[in-house]
């Protein structure tokens, strides 16, 4: 039976409110991660009765709220009316292992939805428009906002913490007599590599604060005994002597002239035979959906900066002395671009 060109039309304009209604839905996943359904169904299913009073919520709305979530995969309910986690709520329990609770909290954080209503403003002006918005930098911005920079800084490093296993099965880092990892924060990935490499030596380098408790993480890793740790800044010259320079969702968060900076000081500090190792998301060269797409918009709106495509950062590698040999997908969507100094 033929389908008359009204009804496709019609059928084409209710799958684009689907997609524009997923903002109903981010606000729906906000709200029970902040509630923490999904920790109270831990132990079994439950009613919307019992989960609003384990919660503090109301029975009605909670049953509503769970109902349009369910739709989506997020929660079930049981022919007898209770509800249940499925494998995509459970990623919303706070101790679920690579957890997506920190991003279900910062996606519907009243602060990051003021600043994406700003998005209109940088893509008429091509200009980042936190800065416009909030009189201020990001990082000065996230100073004066402990609060939303907790929440912030929670959800990327759960989502960062996500990726360090399809990282370490995807590349063999026992190549590396010392692996230098810049601007790595606490350290979750050298960890890794140190454990599963166990006669590599690591540098973590970054600044004071941001290491603070990385030799209590290391020593608890029980690789403390390799790692050295080395404070600095974001474009300050790098500790020299090592075979392998990490740099881990950094490149994309700079300016195309900070990047070629960071590039230039790796560029100086490796060996001739050392590799330069990037990790990021490498944007498809067609317009499949990808992750990386819409952090991209984050960094547009916020930093002015930019994913790119393995095209783009062979370009931006050769600039800094950098010659791309290959790119390594991983089971997240992100990869492990590789080059040599040249």
């Amino acid at each position: 039976m033929s389908v008359s060109p009204e009804v496709r039309d019609q059928s084409d304009s209710y799958a684009l409110l689907n997609i524009i209604q997923g903002a109903v839905i981010t606000q729906a996943i906000f709200v029970v991660a902040k509630l923490g359904v999904a920790d109270v169904l831990t132990d079994g299913p439950l009613s919307a009765r019992d989960i609003a009073q384990r919660v503090g919520s109301d029975p009605k709305a909670t049953h509503r709220i769970l109902r349009a979530l369910a739709g989506h995969g997020v929660f079930a309910v049981r022919p007898d009316g209770r509800y249940e986690n499925t494998a995509l709520s459970e990623k919303l329990r706070e101790d679920a292992p690579d957890s997506m609770r920190g991003f279900g909290l910062l996606m519907g954080h009243p602060l990051l939805w003021e600043e994406f209503g700003h998005l209109i403003t940088t893509v008429q002006t091509g200009e980042a428009n936190l800065p416009k918005l909030r009189g201020k930098g990001a990082l000065d911005f996230f100073h004066a906002t402990p609060e939303y920079a907790a929440v912030f800084f929670q959800a990327f490093g759960q989502l960062s913490e996500s990726e360090t296993d399809p990282i370490l099965a995807a590349y063999d880092f026992s190549q590396f007599g010392t692996v230098v990892d810049v601007v790595a924060g606490r350290g979750n990935l050298l960890a890794g590599i140190l454990k599963q490499a166990p006669d590599v030596k690591g540098v973590l380098y970054d600044s004071e604060i941001a290491t603070v408790d990385s030799q209590a993480y290391f020593e608890a890793a029980g690789v403390a005994d390799r790692l050295t740790i080395t404070h600095g800044g974001y474009l300050d010259k790098l500790p020299a002597g090592g075979d392998a320079y990490l740099f881990k969702h950094i490149i994309h968060d700079f300016s195309e002239e900070d990047a070629v900076t960071a590039l230039r000081n790796a560029r100086e500090a490796i060996g001739p035979d050392g590799k330069l190792l990037v990790i990021e998301y490498v944007l498809p060269e067609n317009n499949e959906n990808h992750l990386g797409h819409t952090i991209d918009l984050w960094l547009m709106l916020m930093l002015g900066a930019q994913d790119r495509t393995l095209a783009e950062y062979t370009e931006l590698f050769a600039k800094a002395g950098f010659k791309v040999t290959r790119a390594v997908p991983t089971s997240a969507p992100i990869s492990i671009i590789e080059a040599i100094p040249v």
